[in-house]
């Protein structure tokens, strides 16, 4: 079953009464409450500054596997609320993925880096000589990616995926650089939990390293999603005319990210669900069972 995304943006009293969780407008009396059943919920997020969720509703929400996502004042996501425990076999799960050798980690990296150009190349005007090049790339990876052929397909790539000017692909750069911090940011939190879920630390990475990154390990396992919230941005561009500054439509818009429907190992499935198959896969090859991280593949 397809899983529902919630967004507040205005000051809600969130709670919880069998097994619902119940929506009160406190400053709205003219709104009455509203109720979802919370096995329905996939993600949640949290935007304005008053809004106030009980302890209990929480609880239900963590153990339902509920994806919480919070914005901070400038209505940006800037954390997630995930369980404690997410798999009955935690501790072996991470002993698991905390002994993977090196040669593993950088053939795991070999597979990322190659699924994202491949899924990038997509985006390009067919049979472009930007859209060959990305082609070649992929094909070129060697383990662990040595000849960083993940920035020189970045460099084609974003010169050319949003038409002209070329894009300049910064955190603070001139939009739709919001629009896509906002969509990576939504895609973060989903493989963060997808992670958890499937019994793993999203602290540690298979590439990326920083000391300062509580998530080095989501940061590398959505590498290959990031285009498909390219292709909603893309779509925001051809479609609304200011996408200068991130309104309601607008994140309506990329928050259809969860529900995309994405073509992973063959089978169709929404996007909340490929990742979570992708997790899953990533966990198998940490234990041993299999050499494979399945990714999708960006069909358009």
């Amino acid at each position: 079953m397809i899983k529902r995304t919630l967004f507040f943006e205005n000051p809600t009293y969130l709670s919880t009464r069998l097994e619902q969780l119940v929506v009160n407008y406190p400053q709205r009396e003219d709104i009455d409450s509203k109720s979802v059943a919370i096995e329905d919920i996939g993600v949640i997020v949290l935007e304005h500054q008053q809004i106030t969720v009980t302890n209990a509703l929480m609880v239900k929400l963590i153990e339902n596997n509920v994806c919480i996502i919070h914005c901070d004042s400038k209505h940006m996501p800037c954390a997630l609320t995930y369980p404690i425990e997410g798999h009955s076999e935690q501790s072996e799960r991470f002993k698991n993925q905390i002994n993977a050798s090196k040669p593993l980690k950088k053939n795991l990296w070999q597979q990322t880096v190659m699924a994202k150009i491949e899924n990038q190349a997509t985006l390009l005007a067919p049979n472009s000589k930007e859209q060959i090049r990305l082609v070649h790339l992929a094909q070129e990876v060697k383990s662990g990616d040595p000849h960083n052929c993940e920035g020189q397909a970045a460099a084609i790539y974003w010169s050319k995926v949003f038409g002209d000017p070329p894009l300049i692909r910064h955190q603070d750069g001139a939009p739709p650089n919001n629009l896509l911090n906002y969509g990576y940011a939504i895609l973060r939190a989903i493989t963060a939990r997808a992670l958890v879920s499937s019994g793993m630390l999203p602290t540690l990475g298979i590439f990326h390293r920083n000391k300062y990154n509580a998530f080095c390990l989501a940061d590398d396992i959505m590498e290959p999603y990031r285009p498909f919230v390219d292709l909603l941005v893309r779509d925001v561009m051809l479609e609304v005319d200011d996408y200068f500054e991130l309104n309601k439509e607008i994140k309506q818009h990329l928050l259809k990210l969860p529900v995309m429907n994405v073509t992973i190992d063959g089978k169709n499935s929404p996007l909340m669900v490929a990742m979570s198959r992708t997790t899953n896969s990533l966990y198998e090859c940490f234990a041993g069972g299999s050499r494979k991280i399945l990714y999708p593949v960006l069909l358009i």
